[in-house]
């Protein structure tokens, strides 16, 4: 069994090396004038990237951030909105209500129960033959 495990865990390891790595081929970095712009092919979303220390930091386009912006703002009204609605309804039925739900449950019940006692009418009335 240890043999096993030791083996599973030998085969998955590279699977797990290649899920950690970024897709190379997801971004596309050209040089323009002291900056780059970087490219991701799977979303199209471009930043502009420049070198810092040795390092690439990057930042969303000025109409991409914008529209970062307006998304951010939309959501916030929307959760505002879904706020208000929460707080305007009241949080328990009212006893109304819950009368109206028991009466619904209360004739359900009966209906059932009288289907039970339909079908057991049924069996006294017409046994079934013994099979021993």
């Amino acid at each position: 069994m240890k043999a096993f495990a030791i083996l599973l865990s030998a085969g998955l390891l590279p699977l797990a090396a290649l899920a950690a790595e970024p897709d190379a081929a997801r971004f596309q970095l050209e040089r323009s004038g002291d900056h780059f712009v970087r490219l991701d092919r799977q979303t199209g979303a471009m930043s502009l990237c420049t070198e810092k220390d040795g390092a690439l930091v990057c930042r969303m386009a000025a109409d991409e951030r914008a529209a970062y912006e307006d998304e951010l703002d939309r959501l916030a009204d929307r959760v505002s909105a879904l706020e208000k609605n929460t707080a305007a309804r009241p949080a328990l039925p009212t006893d109304a209500e819950i009368d109206r739900s028991i009466g619904i449950m209360e004739r359900m019940m009966r209906s059932f129960m009288g289907i039970v006692r339909e079908f057991r009418a049924e069996g006294e009335a017409n046994p079934l033959p013994q099979r021993s």
